[in-house]
């Protein structure tokens, strides 16, 4: 048991009256109740301390002797309760929280309860798997969904034709019966649903052979998809009504389809930009030119500036991928790897030897027209 008193646990003074301890419990009882906190052991222990303050706070002769001889003492001597039970004797710690809100705001007999209307149909997931270019630039998939579907005998009443459901005697027609229970907050009668007609208010005594009263039967449907340029992994796309049947009355479920996108062996994608590797060759990369990749719309020439990196990047903006629903488009990063090739001759070898001369051992540049006969000795070294 706490250390504080039991006016601290419900958090009130000494001289609150019965109406004010009663809603503190009230608050304190749902914040703590086990059905809100699962698996929770410190809001149990809690509760059972709560439970224990009010069943002394709300007895006036128990307060009265609380009052008198004090926490310690009273807590030492009481008998109203064992160790083991933390003070719940005769109470259904089972009680549902909808009873507490029902006996509080609703005069205490569950008058704002109605009788349980038809249920609406369960909601469907489905994955699919889309191809690179089918995510990128949208397309059109047929798929074929498992779910229940109305009864085409009985057209969903789940009975014979020319028969109705007959009114169940339990509950007679309302769906639900009263129910009296011992909780915290004393004796309360409230309303459950009725478990002869499970809340329908009626008991089919005619059912349907062809559904066996359910009014639903297995189905498979083709359901053919839009599916929007730019989607990506992770995203849904929902249809309204495409889950599974309702009962009659009321609407059927939706319809999740989780996509999900397959690599690409040419691009790499991070949102709406997609990413390369460009490949040149070493002259390329000295001399400078252009060079033409492959983008989503097809090829592309890019400008490759005279003594371009391995490493360097050039970004296409417009060149990505699209939006969904949008005609905005994100980028295409080009990142440049300039291959190195392999000497297979004693020219070649020349060739690079010297070039290591020019811009190892020189310190000034060679002449304008000696520099361009160089130039192309060396291109025509490296586009073998």
């Amino acid at each position: 048991m706490s250390n504080k008193n039991y006016y601290e646990i419900l958090g009130v003074n000494s001289n609150a009256s019965d109406s004010e301890i009663k809603s503190a419990f009230k608050k304190q009882a749902i914040k703590y109740h086990p059905d809100r906190n699962k698996g929770n052991a410190e809001a149990e222990k809690k509760f059972k301390e709560i439970n224990e303050a009010y069943q002394v706070l709300s007895d006036a002769n128990k307060r009265a002797s609380y009052d008198r001889v004090g926490h310690d003492a009273y807590t030492k001597g009481a008998s109203y309760g064992s160790s083991s039970s933390g003070g719940f004797e005769g109470f259904d710690m089972d009680f549902d929280l909808g009873d507490i809100f029902s006996s509080f705001f609703t005069g205490g007999f569950g008058g704002g309860k109605t009788k349980r209307g038809p249920k609406p149909g369960e909601d469907l997931e489905y994955r699919l798997t889309l191809t690179f270019d089918e995510a990128v630039f949208g397309c059109t998939k047929d798929i074929f969904i498992k779910r229940k579907d109305r009864c085409g005998v009985c057209s969903g009443t789940g009975s014979k034709a020319g028969t109705d459901k007959t009114t169940c005697d339990k509950c007679h027609g309302s769906g639900q019966i009263k129910v009296q229970r011992n909780t915290p907050f004393g004796s309360m009668v409230s309303m459950t649903t009725c478990s002869k007609c499970s809340g329908a208010g009626k008991i089919n005594l005619n059912p349907c052979v062809n559904c066996r009263g359910n009014g639903k039967v297995n189905a498979e449907k083709k359901i053919t998809i839009d599916i929007p340029r730019g989607i990506d992994t992770g995203q849904v796309i929902s249809m309204r009504g495409e889950g599974e049947v309702g009962d009659l009355g009321a609407p059927s479920g939706d319809l999740y389809i989780t996509i999900n996108v397959m690599n690409s062996n040419k691009f790499k994608r991070k949102g709406n930009d997609v990413f390369t590797d460009h490949h040149i060759p070493i002259w390329l990369a000295i001399l400078g030119g252009e060079s033409v990749i492959e983008t989503l719309d097809g090829e592309y020439k890019i400008n490759i500036k005279e003594g371009t990196q391995s490493g360097t990047v050039q970004v296409l903006k417009g060149k990505g991928v699209h939006k969904v629903n949008s005609n905005f488009r994100g980028e295409h990063h080009v990142n440049i790897i300039v291959d190195i090739p392999s000497i297979h001759n004693e020219s070649q070898r020349q060739a690079v030897e010297m070039l290591k001369e020019t811009y190892a051992g020189n310190k000034e540049y060679f002449s304008e027209k000696k520099q361009e006969n160089k130039k192309k000795g060396f291109k025509k070294f490296f586009s073998f």
